[in-house]
């Protein structure tokens, strides 16, 4: 009966070559299994990566962890008692995926993860969880650059179930950093909030900017587009670009 609850069964551990990786790079490593006390059928071996989402539904809110992509190691295994196996792979991690990492520090509220898992026949699922970090490409690097460069403050980052028209997103979610303003529009606009969006050849940043609401002017959400090329995005003068776009939004003058 024990073995039902996966007791004396196989252990599985996810070494990874190195946890830090880029959108589009491919994560390497090895799953470790040792056997248990006694034979056992794997059916499948599955790498995942999930992350933190949240879910508007109705007039509530709540965060699951969801799994956005999925990759096959190997199938149909038989492992005998305290027998080892080492599995190595090769995981393309995809262009879109959010970051968690920016400037070498991680961002408050973003946990990314890669699951193993196992399919052990007439037994529960061991498992294996690690954290991996995701650092920006370069053209995405450019653009948060120039927010720092501007003077705006970092407060948090989420991803929000759910699609942006108008661009090439393919995962059902998308991931909002969080800003405070500088000074200079601090008075008018509450926060601004930066999506990416990925492709293998084109960056498209989405900018959305919390208006205040003032005696003579409305307030609400202002929405900024700006889709290039990584390496039109390498070239481009973000600080010049976004001032540009602030100052719209606000009703500043230069």
């Amino acid at each position: 009966m024990l073995r039902a609850f996966g007791v004396g069964g196989p252990t599985v551990d996810t070494v990874l070559t190195n946890p830090n990786v880029r959108p589009g790079d491919v994560l390497t490593g090895e799953v470790r299994i040792a056997g248990g006390d006694h034979p056992a059928e794997i059916d499948h071996v599955t790498l995942a990566l999930l992350t933190r989402v949240e879910v508007e539904s109705g007039d509530n809110e709540y965060n699951t962890n969801m799994e956005f992509h999925k990759y096959s190691v190997a199938q149909r295994l038989a492992v005998g008692p305290h027998q080892n196996l080492s599995l190595p792979f090769q995981l393309p991690v995809p262009v879109e995926c959010p970051l968690n990492v920016v400037g070498g520090t991680q961002l408050a509220g973003m946990q990314l993860g890669l699951r193993t898992e196992l399919e052990v026949r007439g037994a529960v699922d061991p498992g294996d969880l690690d954290p991996i970090w995701v650092h920006p490409l370069p053209s995405q690097d450019a653009v948060l650059q120039a927010f720092g460069h501007m003077g705006f403050r970092f407060t948090k980052a989420d991803n929000e179930r759910g699609r942006i028209h108008g661009v090439p997103q393919t995962l059902p979610f998308y991931q909002e950093i969080e800003f405070y303003p500088p000074p200079q529009f601090a008075g008018r606009v509450k926060q601004v909030e930066l999506t990416f969006v990925t492709t293998p050849q084109h960056l498209h940043v989405i900018l959305e900017a919390d208006k205040r609401a003032g005696l003579l002017r409305a307030g609400g959400d202002v929405y900024g587009r700006f889709g290039v090329t990584h390496e039109q995005a390498l070239g481009t003068d973000w600080t010049a670009t976004i001032n540009q776009w602030m100052a719209q939004v606000s009703g500043s003058r230069w």
